[in-house]
């Protein structure tokens, strides 16, 4: 049996047993790379009631870098997005200026799907 509450401290985190405030298992998991390196871009509307979205798959980056990339591609192709699951989805089909601004980034890009 787990340990989940100490009078102590308050909630422990099960897995490395310090406060769920002082939990080093988050900071780990933020800090892990995500993608592989081999960069994809594609076009999805699978799931979003025919509304196309740009996804790119694979940045070596974290969580955190991750999100950072997703602004300034939105910001550049001015449209919405998000950064999850390791993928970072730009709102609408903007591959061609994906693919340049991941180009002038340093990464090597490839096209994936039809």
């Amino acid at each position: 049996m787990a340990l989940v509450y100490s009078t102590d401290s308050g909630r422990v985190c099960p897995e490395c047993r310090q406060a769920q405030a002082d939990c080093r298992c988050k900071a780990r998991a933020q800090a892990a790379v995500v993608g592989n390196g081999q960069v994809r871009v594609r076009r999805e509307t699978a799931g979003r009631k025919g509304k196309g979205v740009t996804v790119i798959l694979g940045l070596p980056l974290t969580a955190d870098e991750l999100t950072g990339v997703a602004k300034q591609l939105k910001a550049a192709c001015g449209s919405g997005g998000t950064a999850k699951d390791g993928t970072v989805e730009i709102q609408g089909d903007h591959l061609d200026k994906v693919m340049q601004w991941l180009q002038k980034a340093g990464y090597s890009p490839k096209r994936a799907g039809g």
